[in-house]
């Protein structure tokens, strides 16, 4: 079974966290990762060459594999911070990921996308290209992306204010509109939302900070004080 199939119908979880903070720390990632197959996720989303390669030799999933910055530049709405460069897509490529994750917005950036995609394929890797609105996703996919994934909607400026939940109407539109899979990643925190989006037409889910960051699940439930 390729990569692809083995992610249909699945749920995809996005283990992550920023160098500042506490489970940053390796054997934190990879427990966090263990944890996460262990409770049944059919793919890992992970950050930087260390955890692509931990979640390569422990575990017998799909992993995609993005690179971010140590810290988010203060203008991230307007700049290219997800594998922005063919020298992250190496990196990548080199750690073992499955699939490269890589903004593919229409913001200014050091290497076109054609180039990014291009990158990806020689390694024989498959390219997930990380949008925010339909015109970036219909644009990557005509350029070659194997999979589309709303990522960056509600975290550009093209794209406006995030909506209160996932932006399904962004997934509908995007399926119907792309022949490629499309997959919803971004303010999952409800299973009842997992189960629209596979009735809108996602090929699968992402899901990260509800499962794997404890300081904003935690901030969640005071907010709701």
């Amino acid at each position: 079974m390729d990569i692809l199939e083995k992610l249909k119908g699945e749920i995809v979880v996005s283990s992550q966290a920023a160098p500042d903070e506490p489970l940053y720390k390796e054997e934190c990632m990879l427990a966090m990762m263990q944890s996460v197959v262990n409770g049944g996720a059919g793919g890992l989303r992970v950050a930087g060459a260390r955890d692509v390669k931990n979640a390569k030799k422990y575990f017998h999933i799909p992993v995609i594999g993005l690179t971010k910055p140590e810290k988010l530049p203060e203008n991230w709405k307007s700049v290219v911070y997800i594998t922005p460069t063919l020298k992250e897509v190496n990196e990548l490529i080199q750690a073992g990921a499955d699939i490269i994750a890589f903004d593919a917005t229409l913001r200014k950036r050091e290497n076109t996308i054609e180039e990014m995609i291009s990158a990806i394929h020689n390694s024989k890797k498959l390219a997930m290209a990380d949008i925010s609105t339909l015109e970036e996703g219909i644009n990557a996919a005509n350029l070659g992306a194997d999979i589309i994934s709303t990522t960056l909607a509600g975290y550009t400026e093209q794209s406006g204010e995030p909506t209160e939940g996932p932006d399904f109407e962004l997934l509908e539109r995007l399926v119907k509109s792309v022949s490629k899979p499309v997959i919803l990643e971004g303010r999952i925190w409800e299973p009842k939302e997992v189960k629209k989006a596979f009735a809108l037409g996602a090929y699968c889910v992402v899901i990260g900070s509800a499962i794997t960051r404890p300081q904003l699940i935690t901030k969640r439930f005071l907010e709701g004080k």
